[in-house]
Formats: C-alpha cells, sequence, structure tokens
C-alpha cells in the first residue's frame, strides 16, 4: 500500500480530549483543502474518520451533523458523505461559521414554541379522523426508522406537520412552511444527540394522545416539555 501524503497524516491526527466538536470540524476542513475535494466527492467514512482522529463515532456523527444542517456535506445513509459546496465556501473557518450559525436556533426554538403549542392546543379541538392518521403514521413511520437504526428526522417532520394541519389555522401553517428551514436546523440538531430519538418518540406518543383524547391543555403541555427537550442542543451551543 503505497504512503499516504504527509498533509492528509497531519490533517488526520488525533485529537485532543477536549472541545472534541470544534476540533473535529477543524480537521474535517483541513481533510478538505489538503485532499483537493469538489462538490461531489466523497469524505472518508464516519468510522474510518472516528478511528484516525482518535474520537467516538459520536463525536464525528455530531460535527457531520452540524455541516448537513449548514449544507456544507451531503450525508446519504448507507452510501456515505460527500462534499457539497465548493471548497472556496468551506475553506475559511468552519467552526466560526458554525459557530455563528447556531447562535440563532435558541431563538428558532423559541418560535417554534410559540407556534407549536398553540397548534397543538387547537389540533386537540379541531383535528379529524384524516389528520389523525397522519399523526398515527409519522409516529410509526418514526419507530420504524429508530428500530432499523434509520434516520427518522422525516418521520418527525411529517408528525409536527400533521400537528399544524390540524389546527385548522392557514396563516399558522402558512407561517410554519416559511419557516421549513430553520426549524429543520432544530431538528436534525436535536436528534444528532445520542440517545435523543427515543425521546422524541415517546414525547410524540404523549402529544398524539392528547390530541386523540381532545384535550387541548394537555396536548399544550406535551408540546411545551417537548420542545424544552429539543431546545437542549447542547454540543451545538457550547453546553457540554
Amino acid at each position: 500500500m503505497a504512503a499516504e501524503p504527509a498533509d492528509i497524516q497531519h490533517a488526520l491526527r488525533p485529537l485532543r480530549r477536549s472541545r472534541l466538536y470544534e476540533q473535529v470540524v477543524e480537521r474535517l476542513r483541513e481533510l478538505i483543502d489538503v485532499q483537493g475535494l469538489q462538490p461531489g466527492d466523497r469524505l472518508m467514512s464516519e468510522r474510518e474518520l472516528a478511528e484516525r482522529l482518535g474520537v467516538s463515532r459520536t463525536s464525528v456523527r455530531q460535527a457531520l451533523t452540524a455541516l448537513e444542517v449548514m449544507g456544507l456535506v451531503d450525508v446519504r445513509h448507507g452510501g456515505g458523505v460527500f462534499l457539497a459546496r465548493a471548497p472556496d465556501a468551506v475553506l475559511p473557518s468552519l467552526a466560526k461559521e458554525l459557530t455563528n450559525r447556531y447562535e440563532q436556533l435558541p431563538a428558532v426554538i423559541e418560535v417554534r414554541e410559540a407556534i407549536e403549542t398553540q397548534t397543538a392546543r387547537l389540533a386537540a379541538g379541531r383535528r379529524t379522523e384524516s389528520d389523525l392518521g397522519r399523526m398515527r403514521d409519522a409516529v410509526a413511520a418514526m419507530e420504524a426508522a429508530i428500530e432499523a437504526g434509520g434516520d427518522p428526522t422525516l418521520a418527525d417532520a411529517e408528525f409536527h406537520t400533521a400537528i399544524v394541519r390540524a389546527a385548522g389555522n392557514p396563516l399558522l401553517e402558512r407561517l410554519w412552511a416559511e419557516l421549513a428551514e430553520p426549524i429543520g436546523q432544530t431538528r436534525r440538531a436535536s436528534l444528532a444527540r445520542p440517545g435523543r430519538p427515543p425521546k422524541s418518540l415517546a414525547a410524540h406518543r404523549l402529544i398524539l394522545g392528547a390530541v386523540e383524547a381532545g384535550d387541548p391543555d394537555a396536548a399544550a403541555a406535551s408540546m411545551r416539555e417537548h420542545l424544552s427537550v429539543v431546545g437542549d442542543l447542547g454540543f451545538l451551543t457550547g453546553l457540554r
């Protein structure tokens, strides 16, 4: 096997145990640089990156999820990780860009709480059997994705959208659609946390049960509690 270039070996040198998230990001920046990667090029696998950097796969997964949220990489489940943007848009300082980007997420969570607590309350009184069917299907899809070790993000989004639609307020539904991108960032960031998907699934079941029972107060309270957990973004807000 041919010797690996020294610059690649340097980019993949083992990490210190402090501030792992930022360090993984910076190492990926170096790797993209020294390998001359272009949009569409494939990065090393999550497993290989973890081994080469001397960190857990969870740390690598957290960094890749954050980069995906920003649109810098494309994580294709079962297919690998690919560079999504040109190097000159990526290289200046990924860590700085990530910090700036995620400063906005707590504000987005507050907006989500305002919208979704009210839509859950309204949905409990206005939902139809068709609405309930969509919620149940989303919960089942999320459970299946988690059990299969897959990505539950889409099913999570479908559940929350079903709640908004069941509220029967066109203006709230329009606002929800317009905020889809930043709301999606909070969703992906939250579900990237170890152990978080099963907790989100359990919260969805509680919300669904309250909506099924036609209990507006319980639906609103369950949604508020769920979003308070989603709002704990941990590794993305520096709260390690």
